[in-house]
C-alpha cells in the first residue's frame, strides 16, 4: 500500500519550516552520502550528491501561504497547471450528483504540499490502489492509485478532493483524518514526485480558472460554491 495516513499530524499541517518534514530524512541521507564520497576522494560522485541533494530542497520545500479565505470560494489543493474543466453525470464521480471536475497536474518542479480549497469539516476519506500511468494523461484519473477527501462545508455542500499517484509518484500522504475541522489553505498531504489532483464542486459552481493557466495551493481560487 502506497498511502501513508496517520492520525491528524498537527506537526505538518503548521510546519514552520521552509521544508516538508518528509524531506528532512532524504537531505540528512544526500549530505551524509556527499561526505563520505568526498572523504573517499571520490570528488565526481560528491559534487553529483550534492546536486541531488539540492533538489530533494528543493521538491519538498514549503512556503508558508496567507490567503483571504472569501466566502463560498474554492482555493486549488495543489501547485501545478490546470489540466481540463469538465461536466460530469452523477454515474461518474465520486460526489454522486452531477458536478464540475477541475484536474491540476503537478510537475516534478512544483511544490507538491496539498492544501485543504474550503472551510469544512472531513466526512470521509477513501484510498483506492491501482496503476501508474503518467499524471497528465486521462486514464490516469480512473486507473491510477488514489485518495479520496469527502469535505462538507457549513451549509452542507459537498465537495471531493482526490489525490493521484503519478507514473514516478509513488507515495500519497494524507495528514488529516474523517471528523477533522478543516480551513481553507491548510496543509493535508502530500505526494512524491509528480502527481496530479482532482476536485469535484457542484454542478452550479462558477469556475474563474481555464485550462493551462499556472495555479498555486491556497492561494488561486478555481471557483465560488453558488
Amino acid at each position: 500500500m502506497n498511502l501513508e495516513r496517520r492520525k491528524t499530524d498537527d506537526s505538518r499541517i503548521n510546519n514552520q519550516w521552509p521544508l516538508a518534514k518528509e524531506g528532512f530524512f532524504f537531505l540528512f541521507l544526500g549530505i551524509v552520502i556527499a561526505v563520505i564520497f568526498l572523504f573517499l576522494g571520490w570528488l565526481f560522485l560528491s559534487v553529483f550528491t550534492g546536486i541531488i541533494t539540492l533538489f530533494i530542497i528543493f521538491f519538498f520545500r514549503d512556503p508558508s501561504r496567507n490567503n483571504e479565505a472569501m466566502e463560498n470560494a474554492v482555493f486549488t489543493p495543489a501547485d501545478g497547471t490546470m489540466l481540463e474543466i469538465v461536466d460530469v453525470n452523477d454515474n461518474d464521480n465520486p460526489l454522486g450528483e452531477p458536478a464540475k471536475k477541475i484536474s491540476i497536474f503537478m510537475s516534478i518542479f512544483n511544490v507538491h504540499v496539498n492544501r485543504i480549497p474550503i472551510s469544512g469539516r472531513i466526512k470521509n476519506i477513501v484510498y483506492n490502489p491501482g496503476k501508474f500511468f503518467s499524471a497528465n494523461l486521462d486514464k490516469a484519473s480512473s486507473y491510477n492509485e488514489n485518495n479520496r477527501v469527502f469535505l462538507e462545508t457549513s451549509d452542507f455542500r459537498k465537495i471531493v478532493v482526490i489525490q493521484i499517484a503519478g507514473l514516478i509518484a509513488r507515495r500519497i500522504l494524507c495528514w488529516i483524518r474523517e471528523g477533522d475541522q478543516v480551513e481553507a489553505g491548510q496543509r493535508f498531504g502530500l505526494i512524491r514526485f509528480g502527481s496530479r489532483l482532482e476536485v469535484y464542486l457542484p454542478a452550479n459552481s462558477k469556475i474563474v480558472v481555464r485550462p493551462g493557466q499556472k495555479v498555486k495551493a491556497g492561494v488561486t481560487i478555481i471557483g465560488y460554491l453558488q
